[in-house]
């Protein structure tokens, strides 16, 4: 994919990501989540976790999967959660206005969802790969940021599912743009490549050194799969699971659809290679 790219895609995903400093701890509040291998405790939506301290800070941050908040360390709202507190509901927060907590944590998940399809348009209109839709892409990102300007009752009576296929219209054309470029890059290589189709299960598949170029992982169960020294490149990751996937030494540089949170669920280390907007998780040794 070209590091080229358009001013305004590039100042969007600059913003897509979670600024807790501005936020009234929404995803500590708003989600529910299970004792599970990724939580410790059980918790409703709507009711704070026990480890949100009075500025809204985790009290446990520094210490999350060694407390057995996995899930916590993994999450990321894309910038909903500052959106929410400082746009939506114009920085009053939900502790001195209890009366707006409920349309706050309902109104929350629904801007993460959007803001999530705004970091996908963005890393489309970020490729020259694409330029013969960039028109299509622009008008479905400004559509989509218009959406999370709406005033709160208008979030909630939104069709999220109808706006994403509409966009998922448009992804998935980007996506055959990307991988069709891949092949005709890498067309006279003589190395066998894995090809696998969208949802493929490899849940503990042995992919080590796999060419994966241009591959269709959409969806794909890769949990702890060993994708150490795999070659990602141009292969669309969108909704895949790498949950304690090995992604030690592999290069995703130019894949497409991968996000932070895909990454804090898996292993790698100082040598896996990632899309510049994406960052070494903090747990993945140096």
């Amino acid at each position: 994919m070209s590091n080229s790219s358009h001013s305004l895609c590039d100042n969007s995903r600059d913003t897509l990501h979670a600024d807790c400093e501005n936020c009234f701890g929404l995803c500590c509040v708003a989600l529910p989540f299970a004792a599970s291998a990724d939580f410790a405790v059980n918790k409703d939506g709507g009711t704070p976790c026990s480890n949100l301290q009075a500025d809204f800070r985790c009290h446990i941050h520094q210490n999350l999967r060694e407390k057995g908040f996995r899930g916590c360390a993994v999450y990321e709202c894309f910038g909903a959660g500052q959106k929410v507190s400082q746009v939506t509901f114009h920085g009053e927060d939900w502790r001195e206005k209890p009366e707006t907590a409920r349309n706050m944590f309902e109104v929350f998940p629904i801007v993460q969802q959007l803001h999530e399809m705004l970091w996908y348009l963005s890393e489309a209109l970020s490729s020259d790969i694409t330029k013969s839709i960039h028109h299509d892409l622009h008008q479905a990102l400004e559509k989509t940021e218009g959406l999370t300007l709406l005033e709160p009752a208008a979030l909630m009576e939104l069709d999220i599912p109808e706006h994403r296929a509409e966009v998922n219209t448009l992804l998935l054309r980007t996506s055959e743009l990307v991988r069709a470029e891949a092949l005709q890059k890498h067309k006279h290589t003589k190395k066998r490549r894995n090809t696998y189709g969208r949802g493929a299960d490899l849940i503990g598949a042995n992919l080590k050194n796999a060419d994966l170029k241009g591959a269709n992982l959409r969806g794909a169960l890769l949990i702890a799969a060993d994708l150490r020294e795999a070659d990602l490149r141009y292969s669309d990751l969108i909704g895949a699971d790498f949950r304690d996937a090995n992604l030690s030494g592999a290069d995703l540089t130019d894949s497409i659809f991968l996000t932070q949170d895909q990454l804090n669920s898996a292993k790698g280390n100082s040598r896996t290679k990632l899309p510049p907007k994406l960052k070494h998780p903090t747990h993945w040794p140096r």
